[in-house]
């Protein structure tokens, strides 16, 4: 079992008791089941540790739930009780994208205990759960965000570094994850092509431009040997100690060099990437070959970016066009 999964506390800042605590209070075949399913996730399904722990969570909540309605084992969930889960965390407050995420969670979890004889029924095939409101992401102009990527920087080696860190993450669209795993080998400089590894340990090639190479250039050469250490290995970004880059770190760079820019708006490393989608599709790429360069496993998600094009084309031309 993952620490990540069980928690580090047992109970949240407000009091409210945590994973770890609600799991460990399941009658035993329930925590026999919650154990199976994670191997499952981790083992068969080579889920992320982050993605392995909003599933667990899910599901103890599932099954808290039911043993407070009487239920003993995983074979005791039925679609009326998954609903009245569902209806529960609504009155508490979740929003629609939680309680999308939890249903298909639950669903998940169902079919699973189905397909290993741990209920005789799937009763997460007749579940339904609220569509997620779509929320358009925050992306900068074109000319924002040159502006941001040319605001000057440290002489220092984690000035140079954070350098790096901004132009690679407007230049790729990658995720912070997929940044922090980087290695030096992942980069190819005479192509200048990143070999990135994605959710579900997928891989998948992504450019990018002259600045993010002279950025990168820079850290090679005059920023990384100053930070390298005993505990570097291959890995490409590194923190002040010399040990790969945090995700946490990186989310604090990005804000805080936007912090430098007038006006700007809060960012973290999330809104580069919808930037970087967003001026590409505004750029003339074409929808697929974004899904492919930002990961996605389904062309929906990337559809998202296309709206965000269109708000755009409809504010510009109702300001412009002398009869709209």
């Amino acid at each position: 079992m993952t620490e990540g999964a069980r928690g580090k506390s047992t109970r949240d800042p407000s009091g409210r008791v945590g994973v770890a605590e609600l799991r460990a209070g399941l009658p035993e075949p329930m925590r026999d089941a919650i154990a199976a399913f994670e191997r499952h996730l981790l083992l068969e399904r080579n889920r992320s540790a982050h993605t392995v722990r909003a599933y667990i969570g899910d599901v103890v909540s599932l099954l808290e739930h039911l043993r407070r309605l009487g239920g003993g084992t995983v074979a005791d969930l039925d679609l009326r009780t998954l609903r009245s889960w569902l209806a529960k965390l609504h009155a508490d407050g979740a929003a629609r994208s939680t309680l999308a995420r939890r249903a298909a969670s639950a669903r998940t979890f169902t079919a699973w205990a189905r397909a290993t004889g741990r209920g005789d029924t799937d009763p997460g095939q007749s579940l339904a759960s609220p569509r997620p409101h779509r929320v358009l992401p925050h992306v900068l102009a074109v000319g924002d965000a040159n502006d941001l990527m040319d605001l000057p920087g440290d002489d220092t080696a984690v000035g140079r570094r954070d350098r790096l860190i901004v132009e690679l993450l407007y230049a790729t669209g990658i995720r912070v994850g997929e940044l922090v795993r980087l290695d030096i080998d992942d980069v190819d400089r005479h192509r200048r092509v990143l070999r990135v590894l994605g959710k579900g340990n997928k891989e998948r090639t992504v450019p990018y431009g002259a600045a993010a190479e002279r950025a990168l250039e820079q850290w090679l050469q005059r920023g990384r040997p100053e930070l390298v250490g005993p505990e570097s290995g291959p890995a490409l970004l590194l923190g002040g100690r010399g040990r790969r880059i945090d995700p946490r770190a990186v989310r604090r760079v990005v804000h805080d060099h936007a912090q430098r820019l007038p006006g700007a708006p809060e960012l973290g490393p999330h809104a580069l990437r919808h930037t970087a989608a967003t001026h590409l599709l505004d750029g003339g790429a074409d929808l697929r070959v974004v899904q492919e360069l930002l990961g996605h496993a389904s062309l929906a998600t990337t559809q998202i970016y296309t709206h965000v094009s269109a708000e755009r084309l409809l504010r510009a031309y109702r300001q412009a066009h002398p009869r709209a």
